[in-house]
């Protein structure tokens, strides 16, 4: 980084507060109270993000007279449901590209899948009434190299022999630039109707008093500790009582699942992001992005970036930081050299926005598996599901992950357990010290792919050929 362009980046951050733009919104509810001596029920969900939050709605929805109960190690949406970038995408392989390397024979079958399900979420959104500037603008897929131009175009023609480029647009320089006006922007793929932008925070928050309303008992400040067998069902121990249920859901992603052998499959990924202060019009009018779209680069080492309601800009990604061990840890939620390093690529961007200042800048873990999309499965003789590995999409497709729970759990046979990507599990991450020396030689090797018009050496080649990968 050049000494003035790391002053003025310096100088933007000096005034952001090192807190989730979103978990500060007035909004925000009061926690409900920990569960103290026994409940007992018919589901116990586990976790209260997207994952545990949809799947306790859903259950509702398929039998209002089942006994629900969430319990929450801290409070409803404070994790990655309430730091994430608020896109809500349709996609439930992590992208049209991955769809297609890992599944390429029912792919189009898990895209209509995934616009079912985000279709379902407009509905829910509505139905329920949970204000969380839900907006069906679409992303675009933005090429910063001459290579990523090729490799989107390329894209969009095998999504039209596959029947799948409806609501698609491939766009040249001066037609993504038209969009939203960068200098670095080559071209991009606008997938129209695939993403929409939400807060992430307000729909976690709505979700819980959907669930409330429909009757789930919800407990905050509550972790679950052991899972049992209890007689015919399971028990739950927490730290001042215990929950027994005929059926338990696991939704707790990037934390240690309480199936100890699901833990290998996943590792945590540390993600960062900078909010803008609101832009004045003429600043906006400087940018364009009249239609609001989010937007994501399509280098290995990404940004993603959208506009919110009160037209600010958040900026993120870039850096995936695995700490060693796996542990997930307080103190990696913020990283002033990452905060740094993507403030000065903001203004690489734009650079008409020079002056604008961050107010806001933090991080969270992101549970992330080596096929970079959701696993499902389940245990103690089909009486506990799980769904796990989002890998950073995880605002949309959460909902699909909560009906295949309830699928599972209920033991049907369903399109959605037919799946190969739901009968089909990644590869498990090897242990210490050989997980944290293959993921530094493969992000160094990602990021000199980026340096190299997307040239990838022996080992990503080899990591490909075996199904293995890295990502936030």
């Amino acid at each position: 980084m050049a000494p003035v362009a790391m002053r003025l980046a310096a100088q933007s951050l000096s005034d952001a507060q090192p807190v989730p733009f979103w978990l500060e919104d007035p909004g925000k509810p009061g926690a409900l109270p920990a569960l103290t001596g026994t409940e007992k029920c018919d589901l116990l969900v586990v976790g209260g993000g997207y994952s545990g939050l949809w799947t306790a709605l859903l259950a509702k929805e398929r039998d209002p007279s089942r006994d629900v109960v969430l319990i929450e190690g801290r409070e409803v949406g404070w994790a990655a449901s309430g730091r994430n970038g608020g896109f809500c995408a349709a996609s439930l392989t992590h992208g049209f590209g991955n769809g297609l390397a890992r599944w390429p024979g029912e792919l189009p079958k898990l895209e209509r899948l995934g616009e079912r399900n985000l279709d379902a979420i407009g509905t829910t959104v509505a139905r329920y009434g949970i204000d969380c500037d839900f907006e069906r603008t679409g992303e675009i897929d933005v090429a910063t190299e001459p290579y990523q131009v090729e490799e989107l175009h390329e894209w969009y023609e095998e999504a039209g022999r596959l029947g799948l480029a409806e609501g698609m647009e491939f766009l040249d320089q001066g037609a993504v630039r038209a969009e939203v006006d960068s200098p670095t922007f080559l071209g991009g793929l606008w997938d129209k109707r695939g993403v929409a932008m939400l807060h992430p925070a307000k729909l976690a928050w709505g979700l819980k008093r959907a669930c409330l309303d429909l009757g789930v008992r919800i407990y905050e400040n509550t972790p679950g500790l052991q899972l049992v067998p209890v007689g015919a069902g399971m028990g739950v121990r927490t730290p001042y009582g215990r929950v027994v249920a005929r059926r338990v859901a696991l939704g707790t992603n990037v934390f240690p699942s309480l199936v100890r052998r699901v833990r290998a499959y996943t590792v945590p990924v540390y993600d960062y992001a900078l909010m803008t202060e609101p832009l004045s019009p003429e600043q906006l009018a400087s940018v364009g992005w009249k239609n609001r779209q989010g937007l994501g680069d399509s280098a290995n080492q990404f940004h993603y970036f959208r506009i919110t309601a009160d037209h600010r800009i958040l900026w993120g990604g870039y850096d995936a930081v695995y700490p060693y061990g796996g542990k997930v840890s307080a103190e990696m939620d913020h990283r002033p050299e990452t905060y740094l390093k993507l403030a000065e690529h903001f203004f690489r961007c734009f650079p008409q926005l020079e002056g604008l200042r961050f107010s806001h800048a933090w991080g969270g873990a992101i549970d992330t598996c080596s096929r970079f999309s959701a696993f499902f499965g389940t245990a103690h003789q089909g009486k506990v599901a799980y769904a796990a590995g989002f890998t950073g999409l995880g605002v949309g497709a959460t909902r699909f992950g909560g009906d295949v729970m309830l699928d599972l759990l209920a033991g049907e046979r369903t399109e959605r357990t037919d799946l190969e990507m739901v009968r089909s599990k990644p590869l498990p991450f090897p242990p210490e010290p050989v997980a944290w020396a293959g993921i530094g030689l493969t992000k160094w090797s990602l990021a000199r792919a980026d340096e190299n018009g997307g040239r990838r050496n022996l080992w990503l080649k080899a990591m490909d050929r075996l199904g293995l990968g890295f990502d936030s």
